[in-house]
């Protein structure tokens, strides 16, 4: 995982978006400004939960988040996504 120096609060998470799609299924290459926003990423860190409600989702889950969730950081050059446990729709196994 990513050594970054930030620790959520709460029932917040910091997540490292996956990157965009460069290609679609038929090998035609996508221009930055068609591009859409992932909405998968893999959490770095997570809080401790609320009193009552421990978070189901820990360091190293890959997640599946609404499309305008969270707000975007930027750390040592790197982007992150921190936002509310609420916020992420599904825990993606392999």
């Amino acid at each position: 995982m990513s050594n970054v120096n930030i620790t959520p609060l709460a029932d917040r998470v910091l997540v490292e978006p996956a990157a965009a799609e460069e290609k679609t299924a038929s090998g035609l290459i996508i221009p930055d400004t068609a591009k859409e926003k992932p909405q998968r990423g893999i959490v770095v860190a997570a809080g401790n939960g609320k009193k009552d409600e421990p978070l189901t989702v820990k360091e190293g889950d890959t997640i599946l988040y609404g499309k305008y969730a969270g707000t975007e950081l930027s750390v040592e050059g790197k982007d992150y996504l921190i936002m509310r446990e609420a916020d992420i729709f599904a825990i993606i196994k392999s």
